[in-house]
C-alpha cells in the first residue's frame, strides 16, 4: 500500500442523482471505486435532503453502516445503529406565517410535512405528488394537520410555477424566515432558518476527525450550492442543476455513468 498522502480524507455524497443512478442503486463501478478509497484510509459520508426515515432502507439496502447527514442537514445518521445523533425541527408558528406570505405571492401551494424523528413520517395535503424515489410512504392528510406535531420541513409545490420560479418567490416573501431550497424535481423545501448540508455536514465531520479542506464532495442539485462551498473540492454531476455548475470546481459524467467512480478513480489513482 502506498504511503504517499491521501488528496482528500473524505468523501462526501449525495444520494438521489448523485450516488444513486436513476435505477435507485449504486453501481458496481461506484461501490468498487468507494471501496477502494475507503481501503486507502478516506472516509465516505452520505449527505442527502432525504429525511433519516426515507434514507434508511436504502442505506440498509446498500450496506452502509456509517453516518450520514440526512433531511438537508437537520439530521445526523448513524446508520450502522440505526440511530439519530442530532435532530433540528422548524418552528412550526414561523412555518405558518412563511407559507401564508409565499402563497400570497403565489397563489395555493400544495404542501407536505416531514415530521421530525427516526420514524417521522411524511404527510401530505391535497394536491402534493412526490416526484421522487419509487415506493416512498407519503399519507394524505387534511391541511390542518400539516403542522399538528414537529416537523423537520415542509414541501411546497405550485400547478403553475417551476421550481425555479417558485424557490425564487419563496425567498424573495419568506427568505427572512426560513431558508428555501431545491433539491430535486418537483421538491422546493422550506427549512430552518440558516440550515443547509454544510451546517449539518459541519457537525458530522467533527465525530469523523476530518475538515472541510479535506473534503472532496460530489452533487446534482442546488441544495448542494453550500456543500461545495464549504468543502475543499467540488464535483458536480454531468445531469446537474445550472446553478451547482456554476459553483462547482469540476463537471463530471452523469450519475448513470459512474460520475463518481470516475472521480475517485483519477482523483486516488486508482485505475
Amino acid at each position: 500500500m502506498s504511503t504517499a498522502p491521501l488528496p482528500y480524507r473524505l468523501v462526501a455524497t449525495d444520494l438521489d442523482g448523485t450516488l444513486l443512478t436513476s435505477a435507485e442503486n449504486v453501481s458496481a463501478r461506484t461501490r468498487e471505486a468507494l471501496g477502494a478509497v475507503t481501503a486507502l484510509g478516506a472516509k465516505h459520508i452520505i449527505v442527502t435532503g432525504r429525511s433519516a426515515g426515507w434514507t434508511r432502507p436504502v442505506l440498509d439496502e446498500i450496506g452502509y453502516t456509517g453516518i450520514a447527514v440526512c433531511g438537508q442537514g437537520a439530521q445526523v445518521y448513524d446508520a450502522g445503529a440505526h440511530k439519530l445523533l442530532t435532530s433540528v425541527t422548524l418552528d412550526r408558528q414561523l412555518a405558518a406565517v412563511a407559507l401564508a406570505k409565499i402563497e400570497a405571492e403565489t397563489g395555493p401551494l400544495a404542501v407536505a410535512a416531514n415530521r421530525d424523528g427516526l420514524d417521522g413520517e411524511v404527510v401530505a395535503g391535497p394536491g402534493y405528488r412526490l416526484r421522487i424515489g419509487t415506493e416512498l410512504p407519503i399519507r394524505a392528510v387534511a391541511p390542518e394537520e400539516l403542522l399538528a406535531a414537529p416537523v423537520s420541513k415542509l414541501y411546497i409545490q405550485h400547478p403553475d410555477l417551476t421550481d425555479d420560479q417558485l424557490a425564487e418567490a419563496a425567498w424573495s416573501v419568506a427568505g427572512q424566515l426560513v431558508n428555501v431550497t431545491m433539491a430535486g424535481e418537483g421538491i422546493v423545501e422550506l427549512l430552518p432558518l440558516g440550515l443547509t448540508k454544510a451546517t449539518g455536514l459541519s457537525l458530522a465531520v467533527r465525530r469523523l476527525g476530518v475538515t472541510a479542506a479535506e473534503t472532496i464532495a460530489f452533487g446534482d442539485m442546488p441544495n448542494d450550492v453550500p456543500m461545495f462551498r464549504w468543502a475543499g473540492y467540488g464535483v458536480a454531476m454531468g445531469n446537474a442543476h445550472e446553478r451547482l455548475r456554476e459553483v462547482a470546481d469540476e463537471v463530471t459524467v452523469s450519475n448513470d455513468e459512474d460520475g463518481v467512480a470516475v472521480v475517485l478513480d483519477r482523483v486516488f489513482g486508482l485505475r
